[in-house]
């Protein structure tokens, strides 16, 4: 069930695993948008918009959790491109010890200090209570993220991209039937929702791990290969917290705006939600290239093809390019019968209309630079792959930076509309740094070879 991505015609080795990776991306972001369907449907505008107030310090502290796993995988995919199974299977160990160190390390402070995280967010009064409840049990899920999301990087690192998909299509069915059960059923409120994205993502993880010790003997640890390797392990961590760290760092940016925007009222802070989350199903294709283009930079490099590394990079681009028409074009025909799924028909039709034309700005000001967003992501996670992951931390205070300034000082200025462009100004910065810095990391590989 593994594949080498070192051999045949980059556009045909891309799009197959990209396509099984933009599926999985999609089922999650499927039960994430229903997640938040349903709690704006049956609970009301005030409940979506607690919701969409964790939204950034939810990407900020579970970003850096995908951000590490993603990191933990590339030396995978290196040394198994590169034909070394016995290194491989070592990082693999010393991967799952890092794991259930910050699974610990994590969890425990941040369910902590939620509250008062939401607080200095200056999350509005009449929310907070409802954000706070959520946020503490999405917080609590920290390992069942690290266990999918370690796992399924780790299976696709050896070329398989679509099992982790059929995982998360039960995972994203599962979620759905939750949210019914909980919130329709059994009246646990926002809660509800939480609990469901927490226990479906768990179970993803746990198949994997079943699946990985049954199927896919390659990765199966022997008791030589249970040592712990301090060699190895600053390898993993060289390359996972630079990866966490762009997250995070990306999303500090993010909580700035989100600081803004909680200024502006409960309304603004619903019809943003609203608009991150359509924007962010839309925009799964964009997620897809960038982890395969992690897999295929980190075993093209493993192999010493680095010569395979500008084709993909421009077939990638292609693929993003004609996407981002599509995806545009969609939006624009579309916007108000989306947004017209998280609403309460109860709410005032004042109250719908201003929503859906939020939305609107939001969702178009946004999509009508997604090219830029398709360069940050198949541009950095192929500089990861390429073994160069501390450039993306510096990709992320570009991006910061773009979100900063607006959030500072054009929201108070100008309000909502101001917010929706603070994301295209962060990817054409993060673009302006990435895109030389592909080269000079292929420049150098070519000196070594």
């Amino acid at each position: 069930m593994t594949k080498e991505l070192t051999n045949g015609h980059p556009l045909k080795i891309i799009f197959n695993f990209a396509v099984p990776v933009f599926l999985g991306f999609l089922f999650q972001q499927f039960y994430n948008l229903v997640d938040t369907i349903i709690v704006g449907r049956f609970l009301g505008v005030d409940a979506l918009a607690a919701v969409g107030a964790t939204g950034s310090l939810n990407f900020m502290i579970i970003g850096f959790c995908m951000g590490i796993c993603s990191g933990f995988a590339i030396p995978v995919a290196q040394t198994f491109g590169g034909g070394n199974i016995p290194s491989m299977k070592q990082f693999v160990f010393c991967a799952w010890i890092l794991t259930a160190v910050f699974s610990v390390a994590l969890t425990v402070p941040a369910v902590i200090s939620c509250r008062k995280l939401l607080e200095l967010l200056k999350t509005p009064q009449n929310i907070l209570d409802l954000s706070s409840s959520y946020f503490s049990v999405i917080l609590s899920g920290i390992p069942a993220v690290l266990l999918y999301n370690f796992l399924s990087g780790i299976i696709r690192s050896v070329g398989d991209s679509k099992t982790p998909l059929f995982f998360l299509i039960f995972s994203a069915i599962l979620n759905i039937v939750l949210d019914i059960v909980f919130i329709a059923l059994f009246k646990t409120g926002i809660k509800g929702a939480a609990w469901a994205t927490v226990l479906s993502q768990g179970t993803a993880g746990i198949f994997c791990f079943f699946f990985m010790k049954k199927h896919l003997k390659i990765l199966s640890l022997e008791k030589s290969d249970r040592k712990i390797s301090v060699k190895k392990i600053n390898s993993l961590l060289g390359i996972g917290i630079p990866m966490g760290l762009q997250y995070s760092i990306t999303a500090i940016g993010s909580v700035i705006l989100q600081w803004s925007v909680n200024i502006l009222g409960s309304i603004y802070v619903a019809s943003m939600a609203t608009a991150q989350k359509i924007s962010i199903f839309f925009s799964t294709p964009f997620d897809a290239l960038g982890t395969t283009m992690a897999t295929y930079g980190g075993q093209n490099v493993g192999a010493h093809k680095f010569e395979r590394l500008n084709s993909g990079l421009f077939w990638a681009c292609l693929l993003g390019a004609v996407y981002s028409v599509l995806g545009f074009l969609c939006l624009w025909l579309f916007s108000d019968s989306l947004t017209s799924l998280f609403i309460n028909p109860k709410e005032s039709l004042e109250t719908v209309l201003h929503v859906k034309e939020n939305v609107r700005f939001c969702l178009l000001a946004t999509a009508a630079f997604y090219f830029f967003l398709a360069l940050v992501n198949i541009v950095r996670f192929m500089i990861q792959g390429m073994g160069f992951s501390k450039f993306a931390v510096l990709a992320g205070v570009f991006e910061l930076v773009g979100r900063a300034v607006i959030g500072f000082v054009f929201v108070p200025k100008f309000g909502f509309k101001a917010a929706c462009l603070a994301s295209p100004l962060a990817w054409i910065l993060a673009d302006s740094f990435l895109v030389p810095a592909y080269f000079w990391c292929r420049k150098k590989l070519m000196e070594l070879k």
